[in-house]
């Protein structure tokens, strides 16, 4: 069974407490636990690191291997040419996704350093976004399978 990766970046592990003006107070982790139990015919492989290194070596070890990659870079988004290098290798869609509508954000957030690399982008939708991350993923390897 192929593998469908959500990765996501640092201090996504704190939302549902964190800025939840901002993020929501719906706990992340268990949203995403619930949509893997949903979508119990797909292998979903959740991976979360507040290090970017981690982030890096966790792309590279599933370029061969991946249907499809969700990616909240989070604060990285802005800053990481490394991780983007990582998403340059991947052959497999890739969805980079926001909780919050980061172009409504502060001005140093406007910019995405991922999206250049990414199949879609989804910004603003809260938590729900990786759920329609999710669907989309599902059309564009059904698209690329053909």
């Amino acid at each position: 069974m192929s593998t469908i990766n959500i990765i996501n970046g640092p201090n996504l592990n704190e939302v549902g407490i964190r800025e939840t003006s901002v993020y929501g107070k719906a706990n992340l982790n268990q949203y995403l636990n619930k949509l893997k139990e949903e979508n119990f015919e797909i292998n979903i492989e959740i991976f979360q690191s507040n290090h970017e290194g981690e982030i890096i070596q966790h792309l590279q070890k599933i370029k061969d291997s991946s249907l499809g990659i969700i990616i909240n870079p989070a604060a990285y988004t802005h800053t990481s040419i490394g991780i983007r290098d990582a998403l340059a290798i991947q052959s497999c869609p890739i969805i980079e996704i926001h909780i919050s509508k980061i172009s409504d954000r502060e001005d140093f957030r406007h910019t995405s350093l991922m999206k250049d690399y990414a199949w879609s982008y989804i910004e603003g939708y809260g938590i729900d976004g990786y759920r329609i991350a999710l669907e989309r993923i599902k059309e564009l390897s059904a698209i690329k399978s053909r």
